[in-house]
Order: C-alpha cells, then sequence, then structure tokens
C-alpha cells in the first residue's frame, strides 16, 4: 500500500515521501486517513521550525485534525471496526499517571500527540492510534466535518473552563476557525450574546453569516460581557477583552501569541475576574461530534480551501497568501491533476 506522507524536516522544509505502513499493535487500529485539517500549529512549526520547547529535530509528518476509516485492527480490538468511519483525538495519554488519573488527561507529560515532535502526525494515507481514540462518526458526517472534531473541541474545553451557560454574554476575540468554532460552541451552550471581533472584514463577514454580531476589532468593545473567549493570539486583544467583562468575568487564554503580555492587575483584581489557560481538551470528542451533526456547529462554512496531499505545502501557506481563507483540508486520497 502507497503510504505518501507530508513530511517535515525543520523550517521551510516539507516533503512528499512515501513511508512504510506500520501494522496496528494489540489495542491500536490502522486508519485510512480521509481528510486532515490544517492548523495554526501546522503553519507554526513550518515557518519557524518549533513551537516554544518542541523542537523538530528530525522528520516528522505533520498533520493533526483528521478523520478516516478503519481498514485494519490490532489484536485486541474488535474485528467488527473495520470500515468505520472514525474522528481521531490526535493526543493518546498513558492513563496512568497523576494528571490522567484525575481526569486531566490532556496534562499527561507523556501523552503521545500527533504532530508534536518526535511524533509524527496524520497527513499521510494510513495512520494508526489506540482504538479508544478513534471514535466512531455519527453517520450524517462526511470524513471533512468529521475531522473538525479536533479544533471544534477546543471551542467544547473553552466553554466548560469558562462554565458558560444560559444567559453568559461572550467575546470572541478573533475570528479565524478557532474563534468560529468556538462562538458557536458557546451559543451551543446556551449564551444568549456572542460578538465576535476581528481586524480581517471577510472573516468578520463569516461570522455574521453564522449569525454572530462583529466588532472591528481596530474599535473599542461596546458592551459588558461574562465571557472573554481570546482566540486571537494578539496581546491587544486581550487587554481589550478583559477591559470589557464584567464583575466576576472570566476569561479563557486559546490564541497562540506572544510568550508575555500585560494584564492590568486592578482590573482583574477591582473586578475579581477569573484567567484560565486552556490546553488542548479532554473528553470533548463526542461532544464535538454531536455537535457538528446536529448542526449546532456548522463546520462547512469554515471550510473554504481544499488540497491533496501534494499540495499540502500549499495548504500551509494558504492564510499568508490569500485573506480570504479560513481552513485548509488536505485530503489524502486525491491527487493532483
Amino acid at each position: 500500500m502507497n503510504n505518501a506522507s507530508a513530511v517535515l524536516y525543520g523550517e521551510r522544509d516539507l516533503r512528499i515521501e512515501d513511508r512504510p505502513v506500520v501494522d496496528p499493535s494489540t489495542d491500536e487500529v490502522l486508519v485510512e486517513i480521509g481528510a486532515v485539517g490544517i492548523c495554526g500549529s501546522d503553519v507554526h512549526y513550518y515557518e519557524h521550525g518549533r513551537i516554544g520547547e518542541h523542537v523538530v529535530h528530525g522528520p516528522m509528518v505533520i498533520g493533526h485534525e483528521s478523520a478516516g476509516v478503519i481498514v485494519k485492527v490490532g489484536a485486541g480490538v474488535n474485528p467488527g471496526r473495520v470500515g468505520e468511519s472514525v474522528a481521531l483525538e490526535p493526543g493518546v495519554p498513558c492513563r496512568r499517571c497523576e494528571q490522567c488519573l484525575a481526569g486531566r488527561y490532556n496534562l499527561c507529560p507523556d501523552v503521545r500527540f500527533f504532530a508534536t515532535p518526535p511524533v509524527d502526525g496524520s497527513i499521510a494515507h494510513y495512520v494508526t492510534i489506540d482504538a479508544k481514540f478513534a471514535f466512531v462518526a455519527p453517520a450524517s458526517l462526511t470524513l471533512e466535518q468529521a475531522a473538525m472534531a479536533e479544533p471544534v473541541s477546543v471551542g467544547v474545553w473553552a466553554a466548560r473552563k469558562a462554565d458558560i451557560g444560559p444567559g453568559d454574554r461572550v467575546l470572541i476575540t478573533g475570528a479565524g476557525p478557532i474563534g468560529l468554532f468556538a462562538a458557536q460552541v458557546a451559543r451551543a451552550f446556551g449564551a444568549s450574546d456572542v460578538t465576535v471581533t476581528d481586524i480581517n472584514g471577510f472573516r468578520l463577514g463569516v461570522a455574521r453569516k453564522l449569525g454572530f454580531a462583529t466588532t472591528n476589532a481596530a474599535k473599542p468593545v461596546v458592551g459588558e460581557f461574562d465571557v472573554l473567549l481570546e482566540c486571537s493570539g494578539a496581546a491587544q486583544a486581550l487587554k481589550s477583552g478583559i477591559r470589557a467583562l464584567g464583575p466576576a468575568g472570566r476569561a479563557v487564554l486559546i490564541g497562540m501569541g506572544p510568550d508575555e503580555v500585560l494584564i492590568e492587575v486592578p482590573v482583574v483584581q477591582n473586578r475579581e475576574l477569573q484567567v484560565f489557560g486552556v490546553f488542548r481538551y479532554a473528553n470533548t470528542y463526542p461532544t464535538a461530534l454531536a455537535m457538528i451533526a446536529s448542526g449546532a456547529v456548522d463546520v462547512n462554512t469554515v471550510i473554504t480551501h481544499r488540497f491533496t496531499l501534494e499540495q499540502t505545502e500549499d495548504a500551509i501557506t494558504l492564510a499568508r497568501r490569500v485573506p480570504e481563507s479560513l481552513k485548509a483540508i488536505v485530503v489524502p486520497g486525491h491527487h493532483a491533476q
């Protein structure tokens, strides 16, 4: 079987190579990949060869937002799973450490996460994964839609962290894919008012199409909010977003930006604000898939471009080249014409 894969060797050095197809071990499944979304972390690894302490020292298959079809199972997996369409949760924890046993497996120090050095990712024709992290996709979903369970999970985890509920007024700073998914999740969790900010007019237009109030981030935010979901990574967006929170407001830091930002401590203290960090997610995939299947989260509107596996580099550089773009999808089964 051909296993063409998109392999990152270092900064701006991406190559398409044929890799061996690995047999699934005892508790694993072999998945033929049908769709992989491009994430900001993929772009960051491509442009810089690292994210913080995670450095690309050797060849690494890129990509982690993926779905496909199980084509083979290991000895400990029900053979009836062959043929299932599945969304792949990309981080497999040890399930033995203190964090895992406390239910915070996203904080497992030994988690193996797709496309986090040195672990290979999923822009390939075939990958293996622990069977418990291959979630059956609702029959109504395409593989492209199922792959979006990964970024939608970020929104689910942030909404849980902020305890979003009926009547909450939510401010989303950043109308990229994560921001647009987080906004829809917040609405599904019961938020009565969701406002999205950005400086990109195209992205704000998509937010309005999805039913949200919008504000250009260059202008002051009008209103008082209960929750801030900061999805842009921009220091100014965090500063203005925190200022827009009312008493006992909750701010969740989602976007990747500068390593250090200034926070106005008196604002946080005097209003008794809570500021949360989020790192990936845990126990979110069933909820994310259900939200997509029900239509509560519209992923189709956010998917704007599709590429073959051979065009992975074009997919990764899309946002830099095309301002009117959002989520790029790599479809390994298609071939360049």
